[in-house]
């Protein structure tokens, strides 16, 4: 990989339009922010030029991500980059860490409100769903039948899934007592289909 990325860096590829060529310390960081948080977007803070040196030298980053069993997605609707486990491969991301049991509730929390939102036409152009910290407590007290954590543990989760793409947090409500959250299409890359199947397994077989 050597070659290509120093070809991107010499300028040997032609630069993302109406931009220079990355420097290696600005396409070293790009990939690095990437690994990191598995899904990125154009307004993700804090990344600098990641989002559109990912995009515009898809294929790089591609070819670099397959070597570590990854594969790249970019959505152009979406305006997300992000990377994606082989099902029946080794799995090193998000999904596969040892995530305590209120980590997981939130996250399939998450995942099915925006699996509700797409459903019910609730889910804006730009791929986000609009809902509460009070929105996410109920689905988990019903769809999973268990108390929520409480809410600075909530918070604390939810900033934990933030920081990997999953949801922007809002400011909250003193008066109401909630959170406004903006779950973004990356729950789908984090919390999978592959993921919830591997839940719903481990589910039976403790039921069994």
């Amino acid at each position: 990989m050597l070659e290509p990325f120093r070809g991107i860096v010499d300028g040997d590829e032609p630069p993302p339009p109406g931009a220079r060529a990355p420097d290696a310390e600005e396409l070293t960081r790009a990939l690095a922010v990437l690994l990191k948080a598995q899904v990125i977007y154009v307004n993700t803070p804090g990344i600098g030029r990641s989002y559109e040196l990912a995009r515009h030298y898809a294929p790089f980053f591609s070819d670099y991500f397959a070597c570590l069993g990854y594969a790249l997605a970019v959505s152009h609707r979406d305006q997300m980059v992000s990377l994606t486990l082989q099902a029946d491969g080794p799995r090193h991301d998000i999904a596969a860490e040892r995530l305590r049991k209120d980590e997981t509730l939130v996250l399939l929390a998450l995942r099915l409100a925006y699996e509700e939102g797409l459903r019910d036409h609730r889910v804006s152009t730009n791929g986000v769903l609009d809902c509460t910290t009070d929105d996410l407590a109920e689905r988990i007290r019903t769809a999973a039948r268990s108390d929520p954590p409480e809410e600075a543990r909530l918070i604390e989760i939810l900033r934990l899934f933030a920081r990997r793409g999953a949801l922007r947090l809002g400011e909250r409500d003193r008066t109401e007592r909630v959170t406004p959250l903006g779950v973004l299409p990356g729950i789908l890359v984090l919390a999978s289909d592959a993921w919830l199947e591997r839940l719903r397994a481990w589910s039976d077989a403790a039921e069994g």
